[in-house]
């Protein structure tokens, strides 16, 4: 029982931070908040997303340029251009390793207004840190692991991020449904988003790009709007205003 409560902690923690802090705040700017809390979220997607850390910075860059190309030769993950998942997610990393390391030259367009910590995003990607992180992983299976295929979920802790990517950047761009027509291949994964907090409403997000509740229609619960909604309540977050929902 304690590796199942483990692995949905990690899932669903580390998807957390992804889609709040991530995509919803350093890609989109769906909502502000101070400096202080921008330093806390940036820590917990640390802790959280663990082995597979991204920086948020360098995710935000990225994410907005598949928003400007989505589906085409310029999109850093379509599936339109790679002939399987793993050489997606490979050419995903390569991009995503480029603009870290400022292998590319980068149009400041695409980098306004972003969360920076750089001393702290080169720490957390140091092979020796990811490391570690996985040997916790390792220790805590081997500690309480009951059954022999408990170990096969092992695997997923080591690469948590790219697999939440990959779910969405693969997956919601060839199966699913559309509300809305869009200039891409972007669909809605499941009416209801119980595996990925709500980024399975893609193609919902693809048409309504700035607005912070990725679900629309009755039946598509958004869990993390919910969350952004309570924080912006207590001041932690304040939420900008939403764009109007037009079909």
């Amino acid at each position: 029982m304690e590796i199942l409560i483990f692995f949905a902690a990690h899932w669903y923690l580390s998807l957390f931070t992804q889609t709040f802090f991530h995509h919803r705040y350093a890609a989109h700017q769906m909502f502000t908040m101070n400096k202080f809390w921008e330093r806390v979220f940036h820590f917990l997607s640390f802790v959280f997303q663990g082995s597979s850390y991204l920086s948020p910075y360098s995710y935000a860059i990225m994410h907005r340029m598949h928003h400007a190309h989505a589906d085409t030769e310029l999109d850093p993950h379509s599936p339109k251009y790679d002939s399987n998942l793993f050489t997606m997610m490979w050419r995903t990393k390569t991009i995503y390793s480029n603009i870290f390391y400022g292998r590319v030259e980068i149009d400041s367009k695409w980098k306004k207004d972003l969360p920076e910590w750089r001393w702290f995003d080169i720490f957390a990607d140091r092979w020796v840190i990811r490391i570690a992180w996985g040997l916790f992983y390792v220790w805590y299976y081997v500690m309480f692991a009951e059954f022999w295929w408990m170990y096969l979920l092992l695997p997923v802790h080591f690469v948590m991020g790219p697999v939440h990517g990959a779910i969405i950047n693969w997956f919601a761009h060839k199966y699913g449904y559309t509300n809305f027509k869009v200039s891409d291949t972007s669909k809605n994964l499941m009416p209801v988003d119980i595996f990925m907090l709500g980024e399975g409403y893609h193609n919902n997000h693809h048409k309504h790009g700035a607005r912070a509740n990725f679900g629309f229609k009755w039946h598509e619960i958004d869990p993390v709007y919910v969350v952004i909604r309570l924080l912006s309540a207590v001041g932690i977050v304040k939420l900008k205003l939403q764009p109007v929902s037009k079909g």
